[in-house]
């Protein structure tokens, strides 16, 4: 098995789950991959048992690292990863990843490797699935974060942004902001009007009280390009974002006359110990990727639908990104400014 792309709380415990399972029920070896899809590209292995998957269910980050090694922009990447495959004997390949990840899955599979795919990506994007782990905690963590910055802005009479995760998708923006009471939330799927945004804030201000703007990475204002950090992209082809709250900040500062900061989360809601709920859900999706491997199910990913875990083809599975649909968002501007 191995973990690719960005980490997500929860991704050992799907490790320690799957191995657990896998060895205790049905007698089977495991051997992990280090650094995602460059572990299988390098023949980077280590060996992973009951011994070394002990304590990890409550331990971020991936015991097996991370990469986001693309195979399909490596010269005869995939064809490298089979013939690795063949002569390590590994019989099923199990990838734990998001979009781009299970992207290189399903064309292994189309390639005739029998390959088995777990869901994972924080932003909670993936539309074969209702939910990822790592989102829940993803979550919980900048709603403690909206909460702490409510009495610092309130003390400062301030403007302050708060920006999180989700490049093309506002579910954290969404989740995190309705629970910490923001004065507005912006996300991906609606370009924001400025002059909205500083009429809300400026709402908010003669009542006495601090602003805060929850803003996803990928927002953008209507008209206005993308804000990112810099023009590099990654073997995917993805930007690296960031930057949309400073300037944020920069222009409702100048409009409300008020003193902005900026709170970029980041990595931290990538970081540390997963909630219960990821926890649960994790060791769900280890468990029934097992069981995919013991009935033959090869070519799909585990998926939750409703309470209840099911197996989608891959393909179906990085067909379509799961975005916030404008009746949710509106749920949500009910409590803007």
């Amino acid at each position: 098995m191995l973990t690719g792309g960005g980490d997500a709380p929860g991704l050992n415990a799907v490790i320690r789950s799957a191995v657990r399972r896998g060895v205790t029920e049905y007698g089977f070896d495991f051997v992990g991959f280090r650094d995602g899809w460059l572990g299988p590209l390098e023949k980077k292995t280590q060996r992973l048992d009951l011994a070394a998957t002990r304590g990890l269910l409550p331990k971020g980050g991936t015991v097996l690292g991370s990469s986001r090694t693309n195979p399909m922009k490596v010269e005869g990447g995939l064809e490298r990863i089979t013939a690795n495959l063949a002569e390590l004997e590994i019989d099923v390949m199990m990838a734990i990843g998001g979009e781009d990840t299970l992207g290189v899955a399903a064309a292994l599979h189309d390639a005739g490797v029998r390959v088995i795919g777990v869901p994972k990506t924080i932003d909670n994007d993936l539309g074969a699935t209702d939910y990822t782990f790592g989102f829940d905690t993803a979550v919980q963590i900048a709603t403690d974060a909206i909460d702490r910055l409510h009495t610092t802005a309130e003390s400062h009479h301030r403007v302050l942004v708060v920006e999180v995760m989700g490049r093309h998708a506002g579910w954290i923006a969404l989740y995190s902001g309705m629970a910490g009471g923001a004065t507005a939330i912006l996300i991906p799927e609606e370009p924001f009007d400025l002059a909205q945004v500083t009429k809300w804030c400026e709402t908010r201000l003669r009542r006495r009280y601090a602003p805060i703007i929850v803003v996803a990475e990928g927002a953008l204002p209507a008209g206005g390009d993308l804000v990112t950090s810099d023009s590099r992209t990654d073997s995917f082809g993805h930007v690296r974002l960031s930057g949309i709250g400073e300037w944020l900040a920069r222009e409702l500062e100048e409009r409300t006359g008020h003193e902005a900061r900026t709170t970029v989360l980041g990595y931290v809601q990538r970081g540390g110990t997963p909630t219960a709920r990821d926890r649960v859900l994790a060791t769900r999706f280890g468990s029934h990727a097992i069981q995919a491997v013991a009935d033959g199910q090869f070519g799909t990913m585990v998926a939750l639908h409703g309470t209840e875990m099911v197996q989608v083809p891959l393909r179906d599975a990085v067909a379509q990104l799961k975005t916030v649909p404008p009746e949710r968002y509106a749920e949500a501007k009910t409590f803007f400014g």
